[in-house]
């Protein structure tokens, strides 16, 4: 009797400890910050979509106007192959849309608005290459320094709502 009343105080500590283990393992660390939202991309009237989901991972899409004979003036969606956001640090790569793909490599930053919603609020700087493959099957790629700062947001609802 006095054995099995010994193991059983044994089994209730040990089913206690790994209790205890499971609920102290911590949960993947979020951002503070959610940086989803619109951003400017190379020319007036194009714009990159960043939606920042859990662990890290992006989606998003970059639309943009098309550069060949074929698509000049097109509107085209790249949308993110992969995405990733490691605490303000940004990559991602696109889908290849008429032989053209992008990858970008940067953070997320600060800009000079002021407050949330304010245009520039925050701003993707990096590295943006655009890959091409032309139709002999050479690919050629451009990289550049880019600045992308955030579309401005209605965060309050309008005047004529509230009547």
């Amino acid at each position: 009797m006095r054995r099995d009343l010994m193991q059983l105080i044994c089994f209730v500590i040990l089913a206690m400890i790994l209790a205890a283990a499971q609920s102290s393992k911590a949960a993947p660390a979020q951002p503070s910050v959610d940086y989803s939202g619109m951003y400017n991309f190379l020319r007036d009237g194009e714009f990159v979509q960043v939606t920042v989901e859990d662990h890290g991972n992006v989606t998003g899409f970059i639309s943009r106007f098309g550069d060949s004979e074929s698509d000049r003036g097109a509107f085209l969606d790249h949308f993110f192959k992969q995405g990733k956001l490691d605490g303000n640090k940004l990559t991602f790569n696109t889908q290849t849309v008429h032989g053209v793909w992008f990858e970008f490599r940067g953070t997320v930053e600060r800009g000079d608005g002021r407050k949330s919603g304010d245009e520039a609020y925050f701003v993707l700087k990096g590295t943006l290459t655009e890959n091409s493959t032309d139709e002999a099957k050479k690919t050629t790629s451009r990289s550049r320094e880019v600045a992308l700062k955030s579309f401005p947001q209605d965060v309050s609802p309008a005047a004529s709502d509230k009547n």
